[in-house]
């Protein structure tokens, strides 16, 4: 665990793994910290310099006051993989963390050599819905929508089998500062990559979970309809977050992709 101040914000960041091996980042999504990749990430520290961050807003970072435009949250990893001294990286982003990853890829294609884009896509949801979102967690924080949350994170058999798993996910959102949850969701409801998107030629795998309430499979397929060099796969019994849900079964998706694409 450590800390580094980049942009003028310092950054929670865990960096693990092969010290020397090719640089694999981690990003996650919207009212999560860096945590929801620990069932993951020891499949790939033999192999790979692992880098996961807390993202402005988020975890241990410091969440500045909003709203934030997704082109800080791009800013952000890119200066911490300046001050980290990583200049190749592939990079596996859920939801925001992969439009994050998407943006990233458009301005500097020669740092990329591959992406994993999960539950996510050029553009996700509409001004109507982030900014309905963004006035109720100002008026009543984000406990008041966090069960309307965790049904899109969770699929049904998650939320009724694994009751205790589902309260300390929940713990998790509703510790989000506001400032960051609500200043994200701005950066999201900006955000259109549908063109940027178009000009990545970087082996992709775009991956989404069958159960996804957020951004359900056919909205994360349309990646594959922008990005040439492009695959996609579903993931059964999974909602938004399947590093948490089938962790299995996503990292053997991401280390087949990884490894036939010769990133490692």
């Amino acid at each position: 665990m450590k800390f580094i101040k980049t942009n003028g914000l310092t950054l929670h960041v865990s960096d693990t793994g092969l010290p020397d091996g090719p640089a694999l980042v981690f990003i996650n999504s919207l009212g999560t910290d860096f945590r929801i990749w620990s069932q993951v990430v020891g499949e790939f520290e033999p192999f790979y310099r692992v880098i996961r961050y807390d993202k402005r807003g988020h975890g241990l970072s410091d969440a500045p006051a909003g709203p934030y435009s997704l082109q800080q949250h791009i800013g952000d990893l890119h200066e911490l993989l300046e001050k980290l001294g990583i200049e190749k990286v592939a990079i596996c982003g859920v939801s925001v963390g992969g439009m994050i990853a998407q943006g990233y890829c458009a301005q500097h294609p020669e740092r990329v050599s591959g992406l994993v884009l999960s539950d996510t896509a050029a553009k996700i949801g509409t001004a109507e819905l982030w900014n309905d979102r963004i006035e109720k967690v100002r008026q009543g924080g984000i406990s008041k929508i966090a069960d309307a949350i965790l049904e899109r994170w969770f699929s049904a058999e998650f939320i009724v089998q694994r009751k205790v798993e589902l309260n300390g996910w929940r713990n998790m959102l509703i510790r989000t500062p506001v400032e960051g949850y609500a200043g994200t969701c701005a950066a999201i409801r900006d955000a259109d990559l549908t063109e940027s998107t178009r000009s990545i030629t970087v082996p992709t795998l775009a991956v989404g979970g069958d159960q996804d309430g957020a951004t359900p499979p056919d909205v994360v397929r349309t990646l594959t309809d922008l990005m040439p060099n492009s695959m996609f796969k579903l993931i059964e019994n999974s909602g938004h977050l399947p590093s948490i849900e089938q962790p299995r079964i996503f990292t053997g998706y991401v280390n087949s992709f990884l490894r036939e694409s010769g990133i490692v």
